[in-house]
């Protein structure tokens, strides 16, 4: 499996090159501290964003570099949809999908720091019908056809595998296992729920591995996001508003988008790029009870750059302490590396050359690939199914978000772009 992985980063390094136009560059992993910007070859983003839009592979992006508290770039580029042609600007609304579950982990990690909860407590403790889980083990017979065995888990699921995504609970919209065909069969998408049901619908499912064998990308946000709710007695975006949302002025940041000149302001993909790919229709004009802390978020540029700012800051904005050092540290540690008992497979999102923290990426070590992608050690990243994507280097005391609505594009885009950033800084 280590194999396929290294076959699997050096596939992904000639499409960069491929998109690139150029080789990877020397020199763009563990710049020196104190590196600036060369505004000339920053403007290599505008030329490769512009024939994005001219040959219609998106319909446009924002992208914001912000170093030393000020911005060293910010440049749209497109149109929010090819419909109404209307520019994108910081106010432009984008869908954020797993961009959301940075939101709600810090969020967590406040209550955590508040002792609401701890992290080696069961998720049984406060849902009780996850005291039931089985773990489905695939058995094959000699005939090649699989079935699914139902065993007991060693150990219960716990908050901390919850927000290191090791639960076991996965989604069922990517891979073939037969765990993952179950959360389809199911159907658990339908209707109209909330955190509460869908907690119920996720625990009447197998769990795809042992708790804490395998980082496992699902649900398990969600689970958490229910734990979160009960208890605090109130409603996910009514805690992340009291403690996160309101504190930074995130005011369009939400769930919903009901107000109708607030929804003239969405993002769209290309007309033949508009399925996301996440197994369920994700409206955010449409009113419903239920809230995916996995997902379900959409937020501006303006919003989302002061929640960047802040975790460049290391929890504090302005005059807001929005983490604690202890809690900062907590979030954006590694919590999946060597002597955790965590493996990785295919579908370790995070990367190579990345742990995991509680909710966030974190770079590690240089990775496999020669020369190593760009980057410095303990950047901490994370991106979503719609393209939006955000890289915080606390080496170089600078963030970037970029935001938009590319499904198809967007890994290509993403690698692209990063490179082109670390490329454009000198010392």
């Amino acid at each position: 499996m280590r194999a396929f992985q290294t076959l699997r980063v050096l596939v992904c390094s000639a499409l960069l090159v491929a998109a690139a136009g150029s080789a990877w560059a020397e020199g763009t992993f563990e710049i020196p501290a104190g590196a600036h910007f060369n505004k000339d070859k920053l403007a290599r983003i505008d030329e490769f964003f512009r024939n994005e839009v001219a040959t219609g592979k998106i319909p446009g992006a924002i992208l914001l570099i912000q170093q030393h508290g000020k911005p060293v770039y910010h440049q749209s580029f497109g149109v929010q949809d090819v419909v109404s042609q209307a520019p994108i600007t910081d106010q432009t609304i984008f869908r954020l999908f797993s961009m959301t579950k940075a939101i709600t982990s810090v969020v967590a990690v406040q209550m955590l720091d508040e002792g609401k909860f701890s992290l080696d407590e069961p998720i049984a403790k406060y849902i009780p019908s996850f005291a039931n889980m089985k773990v489905g083990v695939e058995k094959q017979a000699s005939d090649g056809t699989k079935t699914l065995e139902l065993v007991p888990p060693d150990r219960p699921p716990t908050v901390l595998d919850l927000m290191r995504q090791t639960s076991g609970i996965t989604y069922g919209f990517y891979g073939d296992s037969l765990v993952r065909k179950a959360y389809k069969a199911a159907d658990i998408y339908a209707g109209d729920f909330d955190l509460a049901e869908f907690a119920e619908r996720i625990a009447k499912l197998p769990l795809h591995n042992q708790p804490g064998a395998l980082w496992q990308y699902g649900h398990s946000t969600d689970i958490l996001a229910r734990i979160m709710e009960i208890v605090s007695g109130k409603s996910l975006i009514e805690i992340e508003k009291e403690k996160l949302l309101d504190p930074l002025g995130m005011k369009d940041t939400d769930f919903l988008v009901t107000d109708p000149d607030k929804q003239k302001l969405l993002a769209k993909p290309m007309p033949n790029d508009s399925d996301f790919r996440v197994g369920r229709e994700n409206d955010p004009t449409k009113p419903k009870k239920m809230m995916y802390a996995s997902g379900g978020m959409v937020s501006t540029m303006a919003d989302y750059a002061r929640f960047a700012q802040m975790l460049l800051n290391g929890g504090k904005y302005e005059d807001k302490t929005i983490l604690s050092p202890k809690a900062f540290k907590l979030l954006t540690t590694d919590h999946v590396g060597p002597g955790s008992g965590v493996d990785r497979d295919f579908f370790y999102f995070p990367g190579d050359g990345f742990g995991f923290g509680l909710g966030l990426a974190v770079r590690t070590d240089p990775g496999n690939a020669k020369p190593p992608p760009p980057g410095n050690l303990g950047e901490l990243k994370w991106d979503g199914a719609s393209g939006c994507y955000f890289v915080i280097d606390r080496k170089q005391d600078m963030f970037f978000v970029l935001l938009e609505q590319t499904p198809s594009e967007r890994q290509r885009i993403q690698r692209t772009v990063k490179q082109l950033i670390y490329e454009a800084m000198e010392n």
